[in-house]
């Protein structure tokens, strides 16, 4: 049986339950749960914001661990192993996305709290491939942000081949554009962040911003007109989109990995004046996974993170929902 934490209606409080995962498949493993990032998604989750919520609903997708179980014909980990879990837990490993890298763009990929338990849990299951092992030099108890906040932002640096030579916008300085700060200076590019607080300046030069430019004042907007090669936005709210493409150099690129639900309000003269693009992805496979965690060892990045005990796991979503997280929470396994 496993132990878990699960919402039985949209917006409900999340509860202590126990169910039976039935038998462990061959290719599966199955992960004594150590800690578990709260992200935004959860809470998108929690309250079926994007239709696709199922209940009862064990949140959780940001998860370490160490293998407890191996499926028949899993040979590459080991029992004791210490492993990631994030946002997917399987894929068909046979589709030409699969056998080209690209596992997370598998039209039958499975998501870790999507019809299936997530790792707001003493143990989770998935497919072994998903199963990413840490290397040494990370903290095994602030690592679970960087498998999905940081590999979101992280993947775009590989997928479009930002250059260390370029000049690059991050915009949010939260739980996902802290990390990208610290992977864009480390990456040797010039980075620029965009804030909508003063409050936040020095934050975000300590985590690797070379400018910051407050997005409320069109005064310091207009200064970086036509600066930028890349602009990366993190938010989960509609913006001014004209404005930063307005920021972009030619041939530049607004990217967005920020949930926005609202649909985009681009002219397309902004697109095509300077020959800009437009473009959004989620996040990465394993391979990325592991060049992305290879990388924060070297270079020493982790996530800002608060800690909280998973019995308080509705104390938690209430820090996280009232913005006072900074800049990312995780859940610390104590449910045995």
């Amino acid at each position: 049986m496993i132990t878990a934490y699960a919402v039985h209606k949209a917006r409900g409080r999340l509860k202590r339950i126990e169910y039976d995962p039935g038998a462990l498949g061959p290719d599966q493993v199955e992960i004594d749960v150590i800690t578990c990032g709260l992200c935004h998604s959860d809470l998108s989750m929690i309250i079926n914001e994007w239709g696709d919520s199922e209940y009862p609903l064990v949140p959780g997708h940001e998860i370490v661990g160490q293998i407890a179980r191996l499926g028949a014909n899993v040979t590459h980990l080991k029992i004791g192993d210490t492993v990631g879990l994030g946002w997917f837990s399987g894929s068909c490993m046979i589709c030409d996305q699969c056998l080209s890298g690209n596992h997370n763009l598998c039209a039958r990929a499975e998501q870790t709290l999507v019809g299936r338990h997530g790792g707001f849990a003493n143990k989770v299951r998935c497919q072994a491939t998903w199963a990413t092992p840490l290397p040494a030099g990370l903290d095994v108890r602030k690592a679970g942000p960087l498998f999905c906040a940081g590999v979101t932002v992280f993947n775009p640096l590989v997928q479009f081949d930002v250059k260390p030579t370029q000049r690059v916008g991050v915009i949010g300085i939260g739980g996902l554009g802290h990390l990208a700060l610290q992977f864009l200076n480390k990456w040797g590019c010039e980075v620029t962040a965009f804030t909508s607080t003063d409050a936040k300046r020095d934050a975000a030069l300590r985590m690797g911003a070379h400018h910051v430019v407050n997005s409320r004042h069109p005064s310091q907007l207009k200064k970086i007109a036509g600066s930028l090669d890349f602009v990366l936005s993190t938010v989960a709210v509609a913006l001014d989109w004209d404005a930063y493409l307005e920021a972009l150099a030619p041939k530049g690129r607004l990217h967005i990995v920020g949930a926005v639900a609202t649909p985009l309000e681009v002219p397309a003269f902004a697109l095509i004046g300077g020959q800009h693009s437009l473009s959004g992805s989620p996040t990465g496979g394993p391979a990325t996974l592991r060049t992305m965690l290879d990388f924060c060892a070297r270079h020493r990045i982790e996530p800002a993170v608060e800690f909280f005990p998973m019995s308080r796991v509705n104390e938690a979503i209430a820090h996280l929902e009232a913005g006072k997280a900074r800049y990312r929470v995780v859940l610390e396994n104590d449910l045995g």
